[in-house]
């Protein structure tokens, strides 16, 4: 493109360039700046010396983080709640909106909507406060009922084998609802003259949903779960530290909440800097190849 044609192009759209440059400048600030700190990872950093001061020490950090006993622990406890919570979680929205889809009645409708929506905005620490309340061993719901049915009160939040399924669980409830607004748009967006044909064709309402709404979303479906996919290492750890203990660390324990032990309670800086960067980075190699992947199969993808 010739300067020329770049400055005509600029200013044709000038009033959408200045109604981006509020979000480019934050991402510069708090985005793309603060990715300085990645140096962290390659130096024996020290709060008093500084970035610039502190010895570089190369990749110390990252052997180290290898040959740490508890790699393997994080590394499946972080994959199996985030391989669970996807198999589980991700169609959850995608059943909603189909279910709201078929509503007919304006006002259920909303106020279905609504109900499912309003978790989403209630903040962790109060959602995990409701858990905690739930699962009491003496005052929970949980309990009470199973001491009517005759059984003993279990300790829900110290037992390992019960952390990953309450945590999903409580994901999945929080957050369902709201992800439904996105495959919402997507079904608003579909032609209304391919129901119309359908019907004229004598398809029900199921077949319309499985021909017609379903491949509609496909494409929304597929990005949805490219992003998801990328997250397969990050893992909501505001909940999990509000909720886990040490006596069930050998299943809640993860990435993001070792980083907030070793780097902010231990203050061992640079070791959680390289914990995260190495966190950071699988990431980006998953979105890459979940991305390819799903390009190949239907050519739908990010970039």
């Amino acid at each position: 493109m010739k300067p020329g044609s770049i400055y005509r192009e600029f200013i044709m759209n000038r009033w959408l360039y200045i109604m981006f440059l509020p979000p480019l400048i934050w991402f510069v600030i708090f985005v793309y700046w603060p990715m300085y700190g990645i140096l962290i990872a390659f130096k024996n950093y020290n709060i008093v010396t500084g970035f610039a001061n502190s010895p570089w020490v190369g990749i110390r950090y990252f052997e180290q983080f290898f040959s740490d006993p508890y790699f393997w622990r994080l590394l499946r406890n972080t994959l199996l709640i985030n391989v669970y919570g996807l198999l589980w979680g991700f169609p959850v929205p995608i059943l909603l909106a189909l279910a709201f889809n078929e509503l007919r009645n304006r006002k259920v409708k909303k106020v279905t909507q609504t109900i499912s929506y309003l978790p989403y905005f209630i903040s962790t620490v109060v959602v995990c406060g409701i858990v905690v309340k739930f699962l009491s061993p003496s005052t929970g719901v949980i309990n009470a009922i199973l001491q009517r049915l005759g059984f003993d009160s279990i300790y829900f939040l110290q037992k390992p084998e019960y952390f990953r399924t309450i945590l999903i669980s409580m994901g999945i409830w929080q957050s369902a609802g709201f992800n439904t607004i996105i495959y919402m748009a997507t079904i608003s967006g579909i032609n209304t003259e391919l129901y119309e044909s359908a019907i004229v064709d004598g398809a029900n309402r199921r077949q319309q949903a499985w021909y017609i709404t379903l491949p509609g979303m496909l494409p929304t479906i597929v990005i949805m779960l490219i992003l998801n996919l990328g997250q397969l290492l990050m893992v909501g750890h505001e909940r999990i530290i509000l909720l886990y203990n040490p006596m069930i660390y050998s299943t809640a324990d993860v990435f993001n909440t070792y980083v907030y032990r070793r780097g902010l309670l231990e203050a061992e800086y640079s070791y959680a800097a390289a914990v995260s960067l190495f966190q950071c980075c699988l990431g980006f190699l998953l979105v890459y190849v979940s991305n390819r992947i799903c390009r190949r199969l239907n050519e739908t993808s990010l970039w």
